[in-house]
């Protein structure tokens, strides 16, 4: 009996040692997980996801197979890639949740660009030693670029651009060049700051492709250590506070196919290019810089005269010229007070009684009013019956106040409706600049643009833009309130309204003399009536509006969602970036989602990212809103995919890569849905009645 209870005494201890050395052998197994994903999980993912959860970087995580982590590409210790079949999700590494403990996995891409990532960029991005891209772009990442990045052992292409990133470019960027540096892309930043040269001296990057540092803050002279980089095919450092001489030696970089050098400082003579770039790669620099493809050089350096006699002829000219001119001023000022009443009153007369020919309208000028020295009323086509007492006796109602100034419904004496917008104070001071845009403005006529049928100054300064009221609302409210009535938006309905957007804004881009920005695209900004007729409103006002003005603009439309990436101000704003805002709309329209930072926790709702994670999940169909899906058999056969790739290819983060206005009405007039009988059908209304048109 005794020896049966040592036996049984033995087998337990054996039992428990055995159990020890299994536990063991498991922590020992997670102990051993790869260093890149714990680098990942411990510090690259809550530095980039910023204080809010980010849906893609949530996928990050033990509980998801390895081939589920959005935005990763791995391979083993020996350089054997982890395949992840797009199209076979039954294949052993989708389904194997242990596999990121294997230590021999290391990171070879993180690409999650336009995904929303609100943080900062972790120094331990330095530290994954085979990572060999990293993309970033157009996001939200603040904060400064770490040094530890350029200690990277394996980083060939990188890319950064359209972030919030500031601070100066470290030195050790330059340390990549060794390792094979391809690309660099830090465009559209608020970086600053002289571009530091590499620590080794005489360095030719010579793997170096791209480099663009364009929309920045950086200042200095020309980085002369560039014209080493022998291999560059394209280099911009457009749109900074570059300045001084730009060096002839940038000629023997004879790879080079992009250059932009615009919106600078430079000065001096261009150096001789042969033709090979055009004049809107140097526009936007000092009057001083001269040469081909810009205005000549002539005189600058011909002439046998020496230096000190060019001088001395220069400072007699310019006090000859002092005297002169201090007496021509005294004359002209004088003048000008004497007529300056009588220029306004003849130019006021000549409107009134010849009105302004243009491409479809004349228009007229009615000044004064009922008392005599009210202000002055110019009238467009379709406005001829409006009078000054009228305009000034209306009684308003307020219906929306925006950064243009403040919207009313104002009634007339004869019971018409006219819709009148105040201008905010100090818009357009300068009344011989203002009243051109006006006038373009008025003659402007399109079924889908919400025409201008009369201007109205005061003689206190007051402006006032006078439209056609219509009693139906804007595409916002269509789209986002759910008040009883509202008739439901499917496809049929949706594809109209996207379709006449799009011509008004082809209109202003193509079809007019002078062709003019919208500037101010967005869903409060289009109005829709009973048959579901889309009318834009609010296009080139950005014209007659102070520059401050105008930058709340940008301001807001990032806010709202609608600005694209490279806009930083109103004033170089164009057909692009209209195009990008209506690819946010027309997603707008498609989801059935706000844009833009929400009321609710101040979350960004970034629409490009969703549709990117639902095709990523193979979930496309599901972010389209449930009203546009009704009576659909199949997305792809009524057009709903193709809109959905229109619209973000209208989104893409570079410009030269949307399509034009143009080419989207012929998209959209080519891929019409197939059921159009609900566009004219009684219109079923959110309420389940039925609303007769």
């Amino acid at each position: 009996m005794a020896i049966l209870w040592f036996f049984l005494l033995y087998l337990s201890q054996f039992i428990l040692l055995s159990s020890s050395s299994s536990s063991l052998s498991s922590s020992s197994s997670h102990s051993s997980s790869s260093l890149d994903i714990t680098l990942l999980l411990n510090k690259i993912r809550p530095s980039l996801q910023g204080e809010t959860e980010n849906l893609l970087l949530s996928s990050w995580n033990s509980s998801f197979p390895l081939c589920q982590w959005r935005g990763l590409k791995w391979a083993f210790g020996e350089g054997t890639p982890l395949v992840c079949g797009e199209n076979d999700h039954s294949s052993p590494q989708w389904t194997n949740l242990s596999l990121y403990k294997d230590p021999s996995l290391r990171l070879l891409s993180l690409q999650l660009p336009s995904a929303g990532l609100s943080g900062t960029l972790p120094g331990e991005l330095g530290e994954l030693s085979s990572l060999k891209s990293l993309y970033l772009g157009v996001n939200s990442l603040t904060g400064i670029i770490p040094l530890e990045l350029g200690y990277s052992s394996s980083l060939s292409e990188i890319d950064l651009g359209n972030n919030l990133l500031n601070g100066s470019i470290p030195t050790s960027i330059w340390n990549l060049c060794d390792d094979g540096l391809s690309s660099l892309r830090l465009h559209g930043n608020s970086l600053s700051g002289a571009i530091p040269e590499p620590a080794l001296p005489n360095s030719t990057c010579r793997n170096l492709q791209v480099l663009d540092l364009g929309q920045n803050g950086f200042s200095g002279e020309f980085p002369d250590f560039l014209t080493r980089f022998r291999s560059l095919r394209e280099l911009d450092l457009g749109s900074n506070g570059l300045s001084g001489q730009i060096p002839a030696t940038l000629t023997g970089l004879i790879n080079l196919e992009k250059l932009n050098i615009s919106y600078n400082n430079f000065t001096g003579m261009l150096p001789n290019f042969e033709g090979k770039f055009m004049e809107d790669e140097f526009v936007g620099n000092s009057p001083m810089l001269c040469g081909s493809p810009l205005k000549s050089c002539n005189g600058r350096s011909s002439s046998g005269l020496s230096s000190g006699t060019i001088a001395g002829l220069v400072i007699g000219l310019m006090s000859a010229v002092v005297v002169f001119a201090s007496l021509l001023i005294g004359y002209v000022q004088g003048k000008k007070r004497k007529n300056r009443g009588d220029e306004e009153e003849e130019e006021d007369e000549e409107e009134g009684e010849h009105g302004e020919g243009g491409e479809d309208g004349e228009n007229g000028v009615v000044s004064g009013g009922a008392g005599g020295g009210e202000g002055k009323l110019i009238l467009f086509q379709g406005g001829e019956h409006l009078t000054l007492e009228d305009v000034l006796n209306a009684t308003g109602q307020v219906m929306e106040k925006t950064s243009y100034g403040t919207v009313y419904k104002a009634k007339l004496g004869d019971g018409g409706t006219i819709a009148l917008r105040l201008l905010r104070e100090g818009s357009c001071k300068d009344r011989r600049l203002c009243l051109p845009v006006i006038k373009q403005l008025g003659r402007i006529r399109h079924e889908n643009l919400i025409p201008l049928r009369a201007f109205y100054q005061g003689n206190r300064g007051e402006k006032l833009l006078i439209y056609d009221y219509l009693p139906n609302g804007n595409l916002h409210h269509l789209l986002h309130e759910s008040k009883v009535g509202k008739p439901v938006l499917n496809w049929a309905r949706r594809h109209k309204i996207a379709l006449a957007i799009a011509r008004g804004l082809a209109h202003l881009h193509t079809g007019l003399e002078t062709p003019i920005t919208h500037g101010n695209v967005r869903s409060k900004n289009v109005l829709v009536d009973k048959f579901f007729v889309a009318r834009l409103t609010d296009f080139g006002l950005d014209k007659i509006m102070v520059p401050a003005i105008t930058d709340e603009l940008v301001a807001m439309a990032k806010s709202d969602g609608y600005k694209a990436p490279e806009l930083q101000k109103m004033k170089k704003c164009n057909s692009r970036t209209d195009v990008y805002a209506f690819g946010i709309l027309f997603l707008e329209i498609l989801l059935g989602k706000k844009p833009g930072k929400s009321g609710r926790n101040d979350e960004f709702v970034d629409l490009p990212s969703r549709v990117k994670v639902a095709v990523l999940e193979e979930t496309t169909v599901d972010v389209f809103d449930s009203e546009v899906l009704k009576g659909i058999r199949s997305p792809m056969e009524e057009g709903l995919l193709q809109a959905l790739k229109l619209a973000m290819g209208c989104c893409a983060p570079v410009p030269s890569v949307r399509p034009t206005m143009d080419e989207v009405v012929k998209q959209l007039e080519e891929n019409r849905p197939r059921n159009r009988s609900a566009l004219y059908s009684p219109a079923e209304t959110r309420s389940g009645t039925v609303t007769p048109f």
